[in-house]
């Protein structure tokens, strides 16, 4: 930089001056006091010992409802123990990372409408059992993060209940009235009508007003420094503040999340956020990216690896791949096939043994952080309602599938007798051990992770080839999509990245070998690594 100096600009002043006027008032200003605050003598748990910068960039998630995972107390209800003991299973999946849907007190089975942000919810166990739970986790390295629910609470929360019953209420401006109904998503209340964007029982807070905001960031710094979680999936992140008839992605919303950044980065530098912003592609994902959460589900990669898998063609996930790079070469996000609240990915792919192996495959090789919902890696159905995407997971084939030594919450699905933990444990060419050779090469390979990732031209639709590379690191991504043997393609590259010269592809998925490259100019072209790739075949070849 020689003899220049840092000159900040009138934008960067601006937000500069608007954080130290926002961090000056929420220090002068009187907190209120919460209804359910507890008192801030508890102790955190220790974290993960040597904690990498940006961990989550290494990290494969493992998504778990607590409710539907492992019953200890035999009433039909998993709970925190239940995942405690399930931890040595978690860990040969080769998953370091869980979320945890809601775990707070609910009047609902799923959780998304909060009555207490300080405390966990009876039916899963006790605060103690929770922390219990976390101090297992973060002895095998194993971090966990939980959902933070910042738009809306319960109707049955406290802050609520007495802003409905009372207008002058310290609590009242902690929602959005009007005095007379809007329709649509307006509810009416005993004093007055107010917005609840998802249905009446989850009215939405209102972050015009500091206090929301000083209250919501007392309830992170409680997680991330009293209980000592490693941090939050925060629901329905585009929605938080409306502007008229627009009630998502809006300008208030980001300015909202740039301070939310800096606040939770402050309580803990470590804390990871990864936002819903449903249906979100690469160019919304990137405008809250590296400022306002630390990532983002991609819902076009979602698709683009289920679609791909499903209907034989490289079509989607290309489609995606070059959207993602076009907004953000870093692939800095969140990707997943499906989640809580989609059809899960055997019921779309109609029960394909093949086609669930290729969507995993195409995810756990591709860039960007995995998410992984529970029961997936072996293959469990599930469609609407609801309650069918969450049913218990099933561990044998036994009674109940395993789950629970009573009547479950909810019936498990009833493929579990073939279906089941147990079975493909047993199995070495199960799904189950396709998702844990996949995870453990992904740990152990840095091009895997975050490495770049180029695009092959393949001359085939069934065909999907990638090259990933970090630093001397490179691995050939080789799929076939399709029902069919294919011979009929060739891969080619276009870019001038590579240095000259052959290199030897060295098969570390899959049985076959492949044909030495030749690189001339930096790139290649009509290059054909295997004969014939067999229907459904997936490789990886590391070039050395």
């Amino acid at each position: 930089m020689g003899e220049e100096f840092f000159r900040p600009d009138k934008t960067m002043l601006k937000r500069i001056l608007s954080t130290l006027l926002l961090l000056s008032f929420l220090s002068s200003c009187v907190p209120s006091t919460p209804t359910d605050a507890p008192a801030p003598t508890q102790t955190a748990i220790p974290a993960v010992e040597a904690e990498p910068a940006n961990w989550w960039n290494e990290a494969v998630f493992y998504e778990i409802f607590v409710r539907s995972y492992y019953d200890t107390d035999g009433n039909g209800i998993g709970d925190f123990n239940g995942i405690a003991q399930k931890l040595d299973y978690i860990q040969s999946l080769g998953v370091n990372a869980l979320w945890l849907m809601p775990i707070h007190p609910s009047p609902s089975y799923h959780g998304y409408d909060v009555t207490n942000y300080y405390n966990v919810n009876p039916q899963y166990g006790t605060m103690d059992d929770f922390k219990n739970l976390l101090a297992e986790a973060h002895k095998r390295d194993i971090r966990i993060v939980i959902d933070l629910i910042l738009n809306h609470t319960s109707s049955q929360h406290p802050w609520f209940k007495s802003a409905d019953s009372d207008p002058n209420s310290q609590y009242r401006n902690y929602y959005v009235w009007s005095e007379t109904s809007k329709g649509g998503k307006w509810h009416e209340g005993s004093q007055g009508y107010y917005f609840g964007l998802f249905w009446g029982g989850m009215p939405d807070l209102n972050y015009t007003n500091p206090q929301v905001t000083t209250d919501m960031l007392k309830v992170t710094d409680f997680w991330l420094n009293n209980v000592g979680v490693d941090g939050f999936r925060v629901d329905a992140a585009k929605h938080l503040i409306e502007d008229g008839d627009k009630i998502e992605n809006t300008p208030a919303t980001h300015e909202w999340y740039k301070d939310f950044y800096t606040e939770y980065k402050a309580q803990n530098p470590q804390a990871y956020a990864v936002g819903e912003v449903f249906g979100a592609g690469s160019s919304v994902i990137k405008s809250y990216t590296g400022d306002q959460l630390d990532q983002i589900f991609d819902f076009e990669m979602s698709s683009g690896f289920v679609n791909s898998a499903n209907g034989g063609a490289n079509s989607g996930i290309t489609s995606a791949f070059k959207f993602a790079y076009q907004d953000m070469p870093d692939f800095n996000f969140a990707t997943f096939l499906t989640n809580h609240d989609q059809t899960r990915t055997m019921s779309v792919l109609n029960g394909s043994m093949d086609k669930a192996k290729v969507a995993s495959f195409l995810m756990l090789t591709s860039p960007g952080t995995p998410f992984i919902y529970y029961g997936e890696e072996i293959g469990m159905k599930g469609q609407k309602p609801d309650e069918d995407l969450r049913v218990p997971m099933q561990w044998s084939n036994s009674e109940n599938a395993g789950f629970s030594t009573s009547t479950p919450w909810r019936a498990p699905n009833q493929d579990y007798t073939t279906v089941n933990v147990a079975a493909q444990t047993e199995d070495p060419n199960s799904l189950l051990h396709h998702y844990q050779a996949l995870i453990q090469l992904r740990k152990e390979h840095p091009a895997l992770q975050m490495g770049d990732a180029i695009l092959l031209e393949t001359d085939n639709p069934a065909i999907f080839a990638l090259l990933r590379t970090s630093g001397d690191e490179k691995i050939l991504i080789l799929v076939n999509l399709g029902k069919t043997p294919v011979s009929d393609y060739k891969l080619s590259l276009e870019e001038s990245v590579l240095t000259d010269g052959t290199l030897t592809p060295s098969s570390m998925f899959c049985a076959a070998q492949a044909q030495p490259l030749e690189i001339i100019n930096g790139n290649f072209s009509g290059y054909v690594p295997m004969s014939e790739l067999s229907p459904y075949q997936t490789c990886l070849f590391e070039l050395k």
